[in-house]
């Protein structure tokens, strides 16, 4: 169930479409930079009338001509190499973004649709409380009316059930909320969700588990985001190397080649025109604007570079965090099944002095309101320990493959599937 929203969540997801158009730019980009390292050939067509003098009268003549032009900069320094590294470089880091808005949505529908599933146990407890508090304001009521209790033990009854049937409602209110959130993220039809949610009400899913000795540099390196930082980083260096070469000579071989009518008082004349040599710039003045582009070139290399570092990190941080919570979830889990267990014992030992008269409504409600209190602190931490897994797989990169990526076809908007996140 949990995969199949999942799936939904991709198609209709417009983080991943935006990411999806990155990718396509990114992909223009690299055609680009590619172009400047081949010739270009461009067709030019002319007519031209009017008068022209060959130092007596003016005559009258017409001129059509159709060349062919052609131009090849020579990449003499490597500007054109670093420009189509650094293309490829941010095609990759366009990629692994959206792999990683793909993970994103991934855990934040499984957090979401395990809040459902709590929220749906946290009913069944409290529904279960319900009908328990209103078998004793039952039980309370008939033992009023034979004279074995006060009317005050009635009130108190039967304000324990009103509470607990207020508290119902909004625990109910709470999973409404999460279904309609779940309709956001997926876009499906709120009545065939639901119909699909209901096969596994108030079931948490159980994660896929998996054991982490240690934190070497190629765990977190398979995280998108720090696949991204990283590529960034080179195409950032690769800038540095365009921007330094522009400060170089440029060296460039051009030539024309096409047929020539000339025509003037009655003479016409038909020829080839052509013409081929070497071209080449030399910078010599630009008040210091070459220069300020490598330094610039130089600046956001640092950038990059410290925010690779620091997400490196972050990285760490999340990972280290989440092993710590699973752990710690897992220890309190032990002891609060343990606590559970011992105040259901409690509540059915006060259940049972209060049915034979030796206890009082006020105590059972007591111990009635502790267990639920246990009941409902276990039910939190199982769902703890299934959001801790989440982000465990969240911060250690979710399980992305960067082999399939989106269809970038202007005229489809739908964003591909492809393997979920294990």
């Amino acid at each position: 169930m949990l995969a199949a929203l999942i799936e939904a969540a991709q198609r209709e997801s417009a983080s991943l479409a935006q990411a999806a158009t990155r990718i396509a730019e990114a992909q223009a980009a690299v055609v680009r930079a590619g172009a400047t390292a081949l010739p270009s050939l461009d067709a030019s067509a002319s007519r031209v009338r009017g008068p022209i003098t060959f130092g007596g009268p003016p005559i009258l003549r017409t001129q059509d001509q159709l060349q062919l032009q052609s131009s090849w900069e020579i990449d003499l320094f490597g500007g054109q190499l670093r420009e189509r590294q650094a293309s490829a470089a941010r095609l990759d880091a366009r990629a692994a973004e959206w792999h990683d808005a793909r993970v994103s949505l991934a855990a934040e529908l499984a957090s979401q649709y395990v809040t459902l599933r709590a929220c749906e146990r946290q009913v069944v407890i409290d529904e279960a409380d319900l009908a328990s508090r209103r078998e004793s304001e039952r039980i309370t009521a008939l033992a009023a009316s034979a004279g074995f209790q006060s009317g005050g033990q009635v009130a108190l009854a039967r304000a324990a059930s009103a509470d607990q049937a207020s508290r119902l409602q909004a625990q109910q209110a709470e999973c409404e909320l999460a279904i309609k959130a779940l309709v956001a993220l997926t876009a499906l039809d709120e009545p065939e969700l639901r119909r699909q949610l209901a096969a596994r009400t108030a079931a948490l899913p159980q994660p896929r588990q998996f054991r982490v000795e240690t934190l070497p540099a190629q765990l977190i390196s398979q995280r998108p985001d720090l696949t991204a930082a990283e590529r960034e980083l080179a195409a950032a260096s690769a800038d540095i190397g365009v921007a330094m070469a522009d400060r170089y000579p440029r060296l460039s071989l051009m030539g024309s080649i096409g047929p020539l009518r000339f025509e003037a008082n009655g003479v016409t004349l038909n020829t080839t025109s052509w013409s081929l040599g070497p071209s080449i710039s030399l910078p010599l003045f630009d008040g210091g604007r070459r220069a300020a582009a490598v330094q610039t070139a130089q600046a956001r290399h640092a950038l990059a570079l410290a925010n690779y570092r620091s997400r490196v990190r972050t990285a760490i941080q999340e990972v280290e965090q989440a092993m710590v919570r699973l752990a710690s979830n897992g220890q309190r889990e032990v002891q609060a099944l343990q606590a559970a267990r011992s105040h259901r014992d409690a509540m059915a030992a006060a259940r049972t002095r209060w049915q034979s008269g030796l206890g009082s409504l006020l105590e059972l409600e007591e111990a009635r309101r502790q267990t639920l209190q246990a009941d409902t602190s276990l039910a939190a931490l199982r769902r703890d320990r299934v959001v801790a897994w989440i982000a465990l797989y969240r911060a250690l990169g979710g399980g992305w493959s960067n082999q399939a990526l989106p269809d970038t076809d202007p005229e489809k908007t739908a964003v591909p599937t492809t393997r979920t996140p294990s």
